[in-house]
C-alpha cells in the first residue's frame, strides 16, 4: 500500500493489524474478579457482539489516543503512553469495567507498532502513527447494571494534522445551550458518550465555520473546553521594571468536567521551564479580553491557536491575531522537538524504540 504522507488529514487508514485482549470476570462480594487474555494481533478489523453487550446497551465503553513519531535520528519514540494507561483506568474504574494492567496496556501498544511498521510516518513528513485504545464491555444485559466481561482493541493508523491547516489559527464560537459534560458526570472521564452528547453544538458550530468553546454546566459563566480539547490561555503583564521582559502566565480551566489532558500536562511543564506562570483555575468567559493568546490543545492538535471567539449571547468578540502568537509557537516547537527526538527529553517522556 502507497501512503502520501504528506496529504494525510486526521483520518482512519487501515492497518494491517490490529491488536486484542480479552477479561473473563465474576462480579463477587461487590468487587469484579477476572483475568486478561494475552494481547494477540489479527488483521480481522471487525467485532463480533451480541446485541444486549453493554457497551452496546447501556455506553459501557472508554477510550484512548497517543501516538508514536518517527525521530530525527530514524528512531521511533512513543509518547507518554504511561500516562494513557492510567487515565484508561480512572475511566475503567468509574464505568465499573476491568482496568487494564499498566503492563498488559503497553504491551498491546508495543505489539500494535512492530506488526505495523510500514504504517509509520517517515519524520519531517508531519504524520505520526496515532493509537486508538479501545475499552468495551461485551457481556450481554438487558437489566441495567455493569457487565464482567471487557476487552481491549488497539487501533493504530497513521495520520496528519487534526486541522486541514495543521499549526494555523481556528475560530471559536461561544455555546451555553447545550452541556458537554456536568461537574460530577463523566467529563473527567475519557468515554465516548462525552462527545456523542457535544455533536449537537460542535457540528451546528462547524456549519457556520467555526469550533465550539463550551461553558461550565451549572453556570455558564467558565470556560470549559474547546469542542474536544482542552483550553489554554497566554496572559502577559507589564513589567515592574522599565526594559525586563513582561511576566507571562499560561492560563487553562481547572473543573472537575474537564479531561485530564496528557498534551495540556506536559506543555504546563514546558511553560514552567520557560520561565512562565502556571496557573489552573476557573477561567471566565470574560476574561478572554485579558488574554494575549489562547489556543486549544490535545493530543490529536497537540497545539491549535485561537484567532478568535464569538460570544453571540453577549454580542462580543474576543480576537487573537490571525496566525500563532509567540508564546503557542514556543510551546508547540518545544514539545514536538521531544517527540521527534531534537531536543533532551530530560523528563523520560518518550519510549525509544531502536531496534525498528
Amino acid at each position: 500500500m502507497t501512503i502520501n504522507w504528506q496529504s494525510l488529514g486526521f483520518h482512519y487508514t487501515e492497518p494491517d493489524y490490529i491488536i486484542r485482549a480479552a477479561y473473563h470476570g465474576k462480579w463477587q462480594n461487590g468487587g469484579l474478579v477476572g483475568t486478561w487474555d494475552e494481547p494477540y494481533a489479527t488483521d480481522d478489523k471487525t467485532i463480533r457482539l451480541h446485541v444486549s453487550a453493554t457497551c452496546l446497551q447501556y455506553g459501557q465503553e472508554a477510550f484512548e489516543g497517543l501516538k508514536a513519531f518517527r525521530g530525527i535520528d530514524g528512531k521511533i519514540r512513543i509518547f507518554r503512553w504511561q500516562e494513557n494507561a492510567k487515565r484508561m483506568q480512572h475511566s475503567a474504574r468509574a464505568l465499573k469495567m476491568a482496568p487494564p494492567p499498566t503492563e498488559l496496556f503497553g504491551k498491546a501498544i508495543l505489539l500494535a507498532l512492530r506488526k505495523n511498521l510500514a504504517f509509520v510516518p517517515p519524520y519531517e513528513t508531519g504524520a505520526t502513527l496515532y493509537f486508538r485504545p479501545l475499552l468495551i464491555g461485551t457481556t450481554p444485559r438487558l437489566g441495567v447494571g455493569p457487565g464482567r466481561d471487557f476487552e481491549l482493541i488497539i487501533i493504530p493508523t497513521p495520520i496528519g494534522p487534526y486541522y486541514e491547516k495543521g499549526f494555523s489559527c481556528t475560530s471559536f464560537i461561544v455555546n451555553r445551550h447545550v452541556d458537554r459534560a456536568a461537574p460530577l458526570g463523566t467529563g473527567q472521564y475519557k468515554v465516548g458518550g462525552n462527545y456523542a452528547a457535544s455533536f449537537r453544538a460542535t457540528e451546528a458550530a462547524h456549519l457556520q465555520g467555526f469550533d465550539c468553546l463550551f461553558t461550565d454546566a451549572k453556570t455558564h459563566k467558565y470556560i470549559d473546553e474547546c469542542s474536544a480539547a482542552n483550553f489554554i490561555g497566554i496572559r502577559c503583564q507589564e513589567a515592574e521594571v522599565n526594559g525586563s521582559e513582561p511576566m507571562v502566565e499560561y492560563l487553562t480551566p481547572r473543573s472537575r468536567a474537564i479531561l485530564p489532558s496528557i498534551t495540556n500536562d506536559s506543555l504546563m511543564t514546558l511553560a514552567r521551564d520557560r520561565g512562565m506562570k502556571v496557573t489552573r483555575r476557573r477561567i471566565r468567559v470574560d476574561e478572554l479580553s485579558q488574554l494575549k493568546e489562547a489556543a486549544a490543545c490535545g493530543t490529536a492538535c497537540v497545539i491549535s491557536p485561537i484567532d478568535k471567539v464569538i460570544d453571540a449571547d453577549k454580542n462580543t468578540i474576543y480576537t487573537f491575531g490571525n496566525k500563532p502568537g509567540k508564546y503557542c509557537t514556543m510551546l508547540y516547537n518545544d514539545l514536538q522537538d521531544i517527540q521527534y527526538g531534537r531536543t533532551e527529553d530530560k523528563y523520560g517522556w518518550c519510549e525509544v524504540i531502536d531496534n525498528c
